[in-house]
């Protein structure tokens, strides 16, 4: 059994026992959060839409933190114009620990 869940603007396929990086969500280390579930799946078809109303995924939050550094450098050729800047993106580490449906 998996699932297709919605977190962040992003969608992730998981079954029980996964780890996966989300985008940063408003939950400390080793609580628990339920996610959002589009779509179930069997080994003999898939639901969603109504058939998954009272579905839910339960998660549990391994730790936030950030991504490596990216280094954005932009420039303007022949007019001595240039900036470098770095990004790290925060993220949230997610262990699914059920899928209910």
């Amino acid at each position: 059994m998996y699932a297709v869940i919605e977190t962040g603007g992003k969608q992730f396929k998981v079954e029980q026992g996964d780890e996966i990086y989300a985008e940063l969500l408003n939950a400390e280390a080793d609580d628990v959060v339920e996610l959002k579930v589009i779509a179930l799946g069997f080994e003999d078809g898939i639901k969603v839409g109504s058939d998954v109303e009272n579905a839910k995924v339960m998660a549990k939050v391994v730790k936030n933190g950030k991504s490596k550094k990216i280094t954005v450098f932009t420039y303007k050729p022949k007019k001595s114009s240039s900036r470098k800047m770095g990004h790290r993106q925060p993220y949230t580490k997610l262990a699914i620990t059920e899928i209910i449906g």
